[in-house]
């Protein structure tokens, strides 16, 4: 398992996204993707945010990626299709007229957990860290 540390933590936290482009359009192909690509780039550098892979399709964008626990997915997406949108628009001004309202990427998104720990290893590991109490699912280990 390839985990990272931080200051005070160990981690594994891995997600797949999955965002559109508003109306669907299929805008990002040349130029476009290639600067999409470039600023998701960016943007996950600069938050410690490793990706492990990704596609940049022609109306949306899939990414695997490792990242810490202080960030929440919302908060993630937050600040990629933030910055991407802005750069975007106030690069391409032929894209404007499509998006003229400066909301590049349609509302929400598509997010999954992975890891390497199952719900039950988990359960396993911990029914059996100790002599449990059958009747009691959250224990003290006097």
């Amino acid at each position: 398992m390839d985990y990272r540390y931080g200051s005070h933590t160990v981690f594994n936290i891995e997600y797949h996204f999955v965002w559109v482009t508003k109306y669907r359009y299929q805008i990002l192909k040349g130029d476009i993707a290639l600067r999409v690509r470039e600023l998701v780039r960016q943007t996950c550098e600069a938050f410690e945010i490793r990706i492990i892979s990704g596609v940049v399709s022609k109306e949306h964008v899939h990414i695997f990626v490792s990242a810490p626990p202080t960030m929440a997915p919302s908060e993630i997406m937050r600040r990629i299709k933030g910055r991407t949108a802005s750069k975007l628009l106030e690069e391409f001004p032929s894209i404007k007229k499509r998006y003229w309202g400066r909301h590049f990427w349609a509302r929400g998104f598509f997010c999954a957990t992975s890891g390497e720990v199952s719900k039950e290893m988990i359960k396993n590991y911990l029914e059996h860290h100790f002599e449990p109490n059958r009747n009691d699912n959250f224990r003290t280990e006097s």
